[in-house]
């Protein structure tokens, strides 16, 4: 993380604490021959610097980050009666397609996060984590925003 970061009403242990919950995160990249914003709900995998997340490479995303790699990512929390929670990661990203046994130790670490550790055994995920399609998207942000704390 650069020195940039956080800002808003988080320190850096209460976003880890945070981006630890296995909440849904939102990836938004831009069509650089339009500018039109495309956004979609994942899993990810944060390890304290960088957020990990896995994807094929068919996808509208992944084409969007080819030409483009800047990303902004919302991971946000809703409790009926209370404030939204929220924590915007933005920088660069970077499309990890090697070696294999990253692909698969990292895309294993996102699945469990949310199937746990029997659930990451079946077929599905499991096809998806051998598939060569998989790839991971990699995103050290350059700035961390928080908000509703």
């Amino acid at each position: 993380m650069t020195d940039e970061i956080p800002t808003g009403q988080l320190n850096k242990n209460a976003i880890d604490e945070f981006l630890a919950l296995p909440l849904l995160a939102r990836l938004a990249t831009a069509d650089p021959a339009t500018g039109q914003p495309h956004v979609v709900p994942l899993w990810y995998g944060w390890d304290g610097a960088s957020i990990w997340i896995s994807s094929f490479r068919s996808t509208r995303k992944i084409r969007e980050l080819q030409k483009n790699p800047r990303v902004s990512i919302c991971v946000d929390m809703a409790e009926e009666g209370k404030e939204t929670k929220a924590v915007i990661l933005e920088g660069e990203a970077e499309l990890i397609t090697a070696p294999f046994e990253l692909l698969k130790q990292q895309t294993t670490w996102v699945y469990t996060r949310y199937l746990g550790p029997e659930g990451v055994l079946a077929k599905d995920p499991q096809s998806w984590i051998a598939d060569p399609e998989n790839l991971l998207i990699k995103l050290t942000p350059a700035k961390i925003m928080s908000w509703g704390w």
